[in-house]
C-alpha cells in the first residue's frame, strides 16, 4: 500500500524553527521527485518546495526562499523540510506529495496535479 505520512508540525513561536518529515511506505522515494505544498484556511494551495529525483535539484518559493531546506535521505525512504525563522504567514497545513513526471528545477516546480500521491498533511502554527 502506497503510504506518505507527514510528521514534525506544531505550534511554534516567531522566528523558531521547525522540520517536517515525509515517510514512504510501500514504494521507494528513490525514483520520484518530491514536493512541499501547504495550504492556509481561505487560501489556494500553494507550492513550497521540491527536489529532483535525478539530480538534485531543488526549488523554494520566494516566501520561503533562504528560510526554508528541503533534503532526502533515500536510505531512510523519508524526506525533509527544514523550516527557520517561521513567520505567522508560514501557519498552514503542510503536505508532501511525489510525482513520477513532473520536473523540478532550480526555476520552476511542477503543479499539484503533476503529483501522484499526497500524504494526509501536518500543522503548522506560528504565533505572533
Amino acid at each position: 500500500q502506497v503510504q506518505l505520512v507527514e510528521s514534525g508540525g506544531g505550534l511554534v513561536q516567531s522566528g523558531g524553527s521547525l522540520r517536517l518529515s515525509c515517510a514512504a511506505s510501500g514504494f521507494t522515494l528513490d525514483y520520484y521527485g518530491i514536493g512541499w505544498f501547504r495550504q492556509a484556511p481561505g487560501k489556494e494551495r500553494e507550492g513550497v518546495s521540491c527536489i529532483s529525483s535525478s539530480d538534485g535539484s531543488t526549488y523554494y518559493a520566494d516566501s520561503v526562499k533562504g528560510r526554508f531546506t528541503i533534503s532526502r535521505d533515500n536510505a531512510k525512504n523519508t524526506v525533509y523540510l527544514q523550516m527557520n525563522s517561521l513567520k505567522p504567514e508560514d501557519t498552514a497545513v503542510y503536505y508532501c506529495a511525489v510525482t513520477s513526471a513532473g520536473l523540478c528545477t532550480i526555476a520552476t516546480m511542477p503543479a499539484f496535479w503533476e503529483y501522484d500521491y499526497w500524504g494526509q498533511g501536518t500543522q503548522v502554527t506560528v504565533s505572533s
